[in-house]
């Protein structure tokens, strides 16, 4: 595959390179660098730093407020992004929301929502796994059901990343069961976060962070303008959210930029221990990942190509989606192997006597690649399973 540059296109690089060498907040640059996780405010000031750019919404089209940029530049900049270690856009409105809107949404709900999702003035989270819905997304038993001008809504939606900042939250219910498919009656609605009947109920996930959340719904009154689209169209809607999110999903920009970190790392002698690059085992482990992960990108290259030709991302976003996750999952262990029995955290309440620092094992930067390692098992299931992916490449990729 020819993947050089154009002239043009190493000039907007260097732009893109420059801005988050001089732009980026230090204070976010330092935690991105120590592992600590971001507060909500740390992302609303990247958000607000790339709209006042011009960037705010560089995967959206011109007539809404975006930058229109071509495949390229936005392949371009998501890997400079990455690779400043930057931490990200607000995925929930930009990248999932905020196209279903622009693309299936009316004109009111254009001018509503779309500016404040560009300006990050509103934080959303996304409301389409259950208690034993997941996956299998068509079997969701969260209920809108219209009475007068609202819909009343009333259910459960689990794993809610990030929902304790959340402002709206876009949900996935179901509106008629009366339906020959579990597909049908489902429709896509906008809920504000404050409405009286909605709780959030934090999932302490294993690493100690609050990153997911349970939200209830108990009669909760959604304006039936906030329904987007036409009523039993939302897995339609859905779809094509989740296959952009799946596309998302390969992280190609982000697996290069903590590959490369690994690699430096391997040249130097830790703590007394010899040096990994002498370790001929580990190191054809890490260029057996770095061989997967060009593999990937070249995938998700062909993918934005065929994205800029006017196509949705199909079946491939399931592959960029599994693949893109095994790639991450496998550079955690290649971390974990790294560190060794430094990898574990340092609890003192599992000690009877108080360790000098400097004989701790699992105190040192060390131990954030064991809690981080543990995180990212849920990578190969949100956004859909690995399993499931692999079943819709074989129904319609391969034909099976």
């Amino acid at each position: 595959m020819d993947v050089t540059f154009s002239d043009k296109d190493i000039e907007f690089r260097e732009e893109v390179r420059a801005f988050f060498r001089d732009k980026l907040p230090q204070d976010i640059a330092a935690k991105q660098i120590r592992g600590e996780p971001l507060e909500k405010d740390d992302f609303i000031r990247f958000q607000k730093l790339l709209f006042e750019h011009g960037w705010g919404g560089y995967n959206w089209p011109v007539e809404f407020g975006g930058t229109g940029w071509s495949a390229v530049q936005k392949y371009i900049f998501e890997t400079e992004m990455a690779a400043a270690n930057a931490p990200g856009i607000i995925a929930f409105g930009l990248k999932m929301v905020g196209p279903v809107i622009y693309t299936f949404g009316n004109d009111e709900q254009k001018q509503r929502f779309l500016p404040d999702i560009l300006e990050g003035n509103v934080w959303w989270c996304q409301g389409y796994s259950e208690p034993g819905s997941g996956s299998d997304l068509a079997s969701l038993r969260t209920r809108a059901e219209l009475v007068g001008d609202h819909y009343i809504v009333n259910g459960t939606k689990s794993w809610t990343t990030l929902g304790q900042y959340a402002d709206w939250i876009f949900i996935l219910a179901r509106t008629n069961t009366d339906v020959a498919r579990r597909q049908e009656g489902i429709s896509f609605l906008l809920a504000d976060m404050s409405t009286p009947g909605i709780t959030v109920t934090p999932v302490i996930t294993i690493e100690g962070e609050h990153e997911v959340n349970e939200v209830h719904f108990e009669d909760v009154k959604v304006p039936a303008e906030n329904l987007v689209g036409e009523e039993g169209k939302g897995w339609t809607y859905g779809k094509v959210l989740l296959q952009h999110e799946r596309t998302n999903l390969a992280g190609v920009g982000r697996s290069k930029h903590r590959l490369r970190n690994l690699q430096a790392q391997t040249g130097r002698a830790v703590r007394g221990a010899r040096p990994l690059a002498e370790d001929h085992s580990f190191m054809r482990k890490v260029a057996a990942v770095a061989v997967e992960l060009k593999a990937l990108e070249y995938t998700e290259l062909r993918t934005l190509a065929a994205v800029a030709a006017g196509n949705a991302p199909g079946p491939e976003s399931s592959i960029l989606k599994f693949r893109g996750t095994e790639v991450e999952q496998a550079i955690d262990t290649l971390f974990l192997e790294a560190a060794g029995y430094y990898a574990l955290p340092y609890v003192p309440e599992q000690f009877t006597l108080e360790f000098p620092e400097e004989d701790r094992v699992g105190e040192g930067p060390e131990a954030r690649s064991s809690l981080q390692y543990f995180n990212n098992r849920k990578a190969s299931i949100y956004g859909g399973s690995n399993e499931i992916q692999k079943n819709i490449v074989a129904k319609h990729v391969l034909g099976l």
